[in-house]
């Protein structure tokens, strides 16, 4: 698609570039706005790679959601950057992505990754739970101890103080995909995970085979079918 300045909005020192499918910032962007802009929204467009800052010497606000940016995300050296949000992208590795921005935006005060693997909640694993997510937040608030607000929630002071204690080993470890096993595969049903009261001869569903064992409840009632089966010395 081709990108022109006419595609651009400006409002005083904000600049949207929203929707318009780009895989890179353009390069007129930068010239044009690089000097003037101090928060600038990309929302909505293919970018994998945000190289194209290096314009933007002054920027506070960067809003990239809905994007393509990986693993492999580089951001220039923003030192007045305190808002960045990164929602519905493809970040996995949060720990190399946390230690990239520690030292690429050092003013960072406001940092959101909702929906990205990298966060671990319910938007994209429903095997997830808040547990998994405070966590996740503990973990980014031991290596970005300057923010003031992660995702949508506010850093209070008790977060800060337990990121600082044990933050270092709050990291959420990916499973394997060799671990993962979805419901309905046969590894997931066979008899030697699951724990059944059976002998292990009726495990089998296509065993049909009889189980005899003794009851544990006798009834002494004289109005039991079952008194037919009652010796003499038990009336």
């Amino acid at each position: 698609m081709a990108c022109s300045d006419s595609m651009v909005t400006m409002n005083g020192t904000q600049v949207s570039y929203i929707g318009h499918d780009c895989e890179d910032i353009p390069e007129f962007l930068g010239k044009k706005y690089g000097c003037l802009a101090r928060r600038l929204d990309l929302s909505f467009n293919q970018l994998r790679s945000l190289a194209g800052l290096k314009a933007f010497t002054g920027l506070e606000e960067l809003v990239v959601d809905n994007n393509l940016l990986g693993n492999d995300l580089q951001l220039p050296r923003l030192p007045t950057l305190h808002t960045l949000t990164l929602n519905k992208n493809q970040l996995t590795d949060i720990e190399a992505l946390l230690e990239h921005l520690a030292e690429a935006t050092p003013s960072l005060q406001y940092l959101s990754l909702l929906g990205n693997e990298a966060c671990p909640n319910q938007l994209v694993s429903l095997d997830k739970d808040e547990d998994d997510y405070q966590r996740y937040r503990y973990f980014v608030l031991h290596k970005l101890p300057t923010l003031k607000f992660l995702d949508t929630r506010k850093v209070c002071k008790t977060e800060q103080q337990e990121a600082e204690a044990r933050g270092a080993f709050m990291k959420v470890v990916k499973p394997k995909s060799s671990d993962m096993v979805a419901p309905g595969d046969p590894k997931s049903e066979s008899p030697s995970s699951l724990y059944t009261p059976l002998p292990r001869g009726s495990r089998d569903g296509k065993n049909h085979k009889g189980v005899l064992a003794k009851c544990r409840y006798i009834y002494y009632g004289k109005h039991s079918e079952g008194n037919r089966f009652i010796r003499n010395d038990q009336l």
